[in-house]
């Protein structure tokens, strides 16, 4: 179904983001729409199903098992958003730190977790939707083997979001980013931009 030749590494430039969606090992850095892998492993190009709406060939990222980092208490991760609840976002850990994670790891970030003032005040589907990219701290091991998350300083929150028309989102404040597309106006927690 894919072509699986080239080896990669975290941070290796997989394509750009006009062309190809990102798949498991893979995000967009929104700076520059350039698609970077997360993992160590063998790039491939997946094709779309004929009846999916974006008809972008998804590149993911598969193939090379070694252990790698854990997440520990105090580690920074990148994570994926894969479900927002009223009261939780559940993540799947891409990277600790610099360094791309090997095996599953699910992250939950609670409401309580998600900003450091106005906790009571905090509407879940307001920070985060399916599908962003979160830069975020390790506060402890929680159950059901998922790690409790927090975004609760400036530099963390939404690093990356997709909008509705499938642009790469640009933060214009910290609780808002924009479609360069139709310039609709996303509510979200972001994070600051480190430089």
């Amino acid at each position: 179904m894919g072509k699986s030749d080239e080896m990669v590494t975290p941070g290796d430039v997989l394509g750009r983001a006009t062309e190809l969606k990102p798949g498991k090992g893979a995000y967009v850095a929104s700076q520059n729409n350039t698609i970077y892998a997360s993992l160590t492993g063998f790039r491939r190009i997946l094709l779309p199903t004929p009846d999916s709406p974006d008809q972008r060939p998804i590149v993911e990222v598969t193939g090379h098992k070694a252990h790698g980092p854990v997440p520990e208490p105090g580690s920074v991760v990148i994570a994926r958003v894969t479900k927002v609840t009223a009261r939780t976002a559940s993540a799947d850990i891409m990277c600790v730190g610099p360094k791309s994670v090997r095996e599953k790891f699910t992250g939950i970030i609670r409401q309580q977790d998600v900003r450091a003032t106005e906790i009571d005040k905090v509407d879940m589907h307001l920070s985060f939707h399916p599908g962003d990219i979160v830069r975020a701290v390790v506060l402890s091991l929680g159950d059901a083997r998922a790690y409790y998350l927090s975004t609760a300083k400036n530099e963390l929150g939404v690093v990356s979001a997709e909008s509705s028309a499938g642009a790469t989102m640009v933060p214009i404040s910290w609780t808002e980013m924009q479609c360069p597309l139709t310039g609709q106006i996303e509510q979200r927690k972001v994070a600051k931009v480190v430089s």
